[in-house]
């Protein structure tokens, strides 16, 4: 049996592995001996095969040389392969049984080399970079390029765009590597695949970066306006730390605020500091955060959440102040303190006042901590008698401060005096005016008034009311019903309370106007205005009498419409531009406009004349066309 195998080999290797293909390729060609008689081979020792390797060289002569060796295995070893080795080889075996042989023509290459530069870089994080990887191999072969990182090949559709294999010659690839992350570092390998052989490289990348986050927050030790706090140390990412930035936060911040620590600067080579300034009794989580000259990091996991120790309260009442009240009162109102300024339970507020010019405090404890007023009352204190007054704060640690004190009046109770001369004047169908007048009176000063109002068929307990503000003496009150009897009262009112009403008057709303439209509009156009007529509005009994009309007129396309009035059901009006004009009339009362007439829709023209009952529109039918004419018929001017 004779076969052929072709063996391409680089010239620096030994040539053992290759003759080890000879033996097993030996092996393959005995199995296609029949099954029996190879087994019978394989299961009996003592028949060992004979191999004999030959080099077709020069006439088939083979040419002994001390480089080349039979191994007991029958694997052909060739120590320090060179061009010289090329060219043809037998392996022959053979036994009692009988004998094989495989033929291999040896090819010897120059070994591949290859060069991946730059070796080591360093980088800042956002920075890109192109590693080149050269191969400089026998002309013969084509050459594969692989990449990996970290001992994994690169994928280079997932991975968002960061990296990118460029070949800009057969025997060279570049990696580009763009907008370096933190996550890009470390070892870099190129290794170059060829039919004979595959040699590999490795580059190191170092990227600089922010920290990483330092690691868990521990809180060791607290009182009422500190925390000491331990954390391990951050990566620092190739830039050393320079400082770390402690920051807290509580249900009353916004978000995570740095807070004040001890000492001032945390350098980066500490692990633990102070925070101070806090406010007693009230809840707080800690994080830590890292920066180094390229920035900073990430922060920690924060710590779990303490709360700090209660104290004496430190924080006054603010805009402490006076309020109106009832006669014989005094009113004392501040704003709370936020609760994260109560720095304890049991807080509440201590309220001191005294008349001016005395000297005892008298005190009233608030035991509420959102209270924010306080009221006095003593029968035998005149209407708006000073007193100094301060409010002051506690809780279960003890007493805090006082505010300032401020000087404030007792109040001057509501108004005593009505108001009079009161009218009640009606303006529409759905208006009424009221008037009145009110005594400036040196206690119980008005805020503003009342107005109470029903119908005559009501009674005054079901009355609705309008307010004035200020020194405002009348009002219009609108949306009542049209002819109608209402009647009224007028009190002042201040924050104490209400004053004692007026006497009662009383007016009616006006009559509705007309309910009927002017009808039967005529009209006649001449030139640039158009005189209008129309049948006279009889209003019904319920309605208000006609006091006059008024003409609305508009040019079409146009929104705003102007206005003529006339007392008579006959009016001119003026078309000064070319175009349509749309026309409608309305008669009016005291009880406001009536119902509007059907619209009219007259041109304006320069010459001529045209009445409203000459002004047609026809259509002629023919069997192939149909035209529109306008018929006017031009008649002498008459008047209505």
């Amino acid at each position: 049996m004779n076969t052929q195998e072709t063996i391409v080999i680089p010239n620096s290797l030994i040539f053992t592995e290759l003759l080890k293909i000879f033996n097993n390729a030996l092996i393959f060609h005995l199995h296609k001996l029949k099954r029996s008689t190879l087994t019978k081979v394989l299961k009996r020792p003592k028949c060992k095969l004979t191999y004999h390797i030959l080099m077709f060289k020069k006439c088939n002569a083979s040419s002994p040389d001390i480089r080349i060796a039979i191994l007991p295995d029958g694997s052909l070893r060739i120590l320090n392969a060179s061009k010289s080795d090329e060219g043809k080889y037998v392996c022959q075996g053979e036994n009692v049984f009988g004998s094989a042989e495989i033929i291999a023509s040896v090819s010897v290459k120059e070994p591949t080399r290859i060069e991946l530069t730059p070796k080591r870089t360093e980088l800042t994080v956002g920075e890109s970079i192109v590693l080149n990887c050269k191969a400089i191999h026998d002309a013969s072969l084509d050459v594969t390029f692989y990449w990996t990182l970290k001992g994994q090949p690169i994928d280079f559709e997932k991975e968002g765009g960061h990296f990118e294999s460029i070949r800009a010659q057969a025997s060279s690839a570049d990696l580009m590597i763009r907008n370096i992350l933190l996550m890009h570092a470390g070892r870099y390998g190129c290794r170059v695949q060829t039919t004979a052989d595959s040699v590999s490289d490795e580059a190191e990348l170092l990227v600089r970066g922010p920290p990483g986050p330092p690691g868990v927050v521990i809180v060791e030790e607290i009182t009422e306006s500190t925390a000491t706090l331990s954390w391990s140390p951050a990566a620092d990412n190739h830039s050393p730390i320079s400082s770390y930035n402690l920051q807290a936060r509580s249900p009353f911040s916004l978000g995570w605020q740095t807070v004040k620590t001890v000492p001032e600067i945390i350098t980066g080579d500490m692990e633990s500091a102070m925070a101070v300034d806090l406010n007693p009794w009230v809840e707080y989580e800690f994080r830590v955060v890292a920066t180094n000259p390229i920035g900073t990091g990430d922060p920690s996991t924060p710590s779990r959440m303490i709360r700090t120790n209660e104290a004496v309260p430190k924080t006054a009442p603010t805009n402490v102040s006076g309020r109106s009240g009832r006669r014989h009162e005094l009113v004392i109102a501040w704003e709370p303190v936020s609760e994260e300024f109560q720095n304890g339970e049991g807080f509440g507020y201590i309220v001191a006042f005294r008349p001016n010019g005395t000297r005892g405090w008298k005190e009233k404890m608030v035991t509420s901590s959102e209270a924010s007023k306080f009221i006095y009352r003593d029968e035998s204190v005149p209407p708006l008698t000073p007193f100094e007054v301060k409010v002051g704060v506690y809780n279960n640690k003890g007493d805090g401060p006082f505010s300032q004190i401020v000087v404030i009046c007792s109040a001057e109770g509501e108004p005593s005096a009505a108001p009079t001369d009161v009218k009640a004047t009606s303006v529409s169908v759905s208006e009424i005016l009221v008037a009145w007048k009110h005594m400036k009176e040196s206690l119980g000063r008005p805020q503003g008034f009342e107005i109470g109002y029903w119908k005559d068929m009501e009674q005054e307990d079901t009355a609705e009311t309008v307010k004035t503000r200020g020194n405002e003496s009348s009002i219009i009150l609108t949306g009542l019903e049209g002819n109608t009897l209402y009647h009224f009262t007028v009190r002042a009112y201040n924050g104490a309370g209400y004053g004692p009403p007026s006497s009662e008057v009383s007016a009616t709303t006006k009559k509705s106007p007309p309910s009927q439209a002017p009808s039967n509009l005529r009209w006649e156009q001449q030139g640039f205005q158009v005189s209008l007529g129309w049948e006279p509005v009889i209003p019904l009994a319920n309605e208000s009498e006609v006091m006059g009309y008024k003409v609305f007129y508009r040019q079409e396309g146009h929104s705003n419409s102007q206005v003529i009035e006339t007392q008579k059901p006959q009016a001119v009006v003026p078309l000064p531009d070319a175009g349509v004009y749309i026309i409608e009339v309305r008669a009016f009362s005291e009880g406001g406009d009536g119902t509007a007439s059907s619209q009219i829709r007259v041109p304006s023209y320069t010459g001529g004349k045209i009445t409203s009952a000459q002004s047609a529109l026809h259509t002629l039918s023919t069997s192939s066309s149909s035209v529109t004419l306008l018929l006017a018929l031009v008649i002498p001017s008459t008047s209505w």
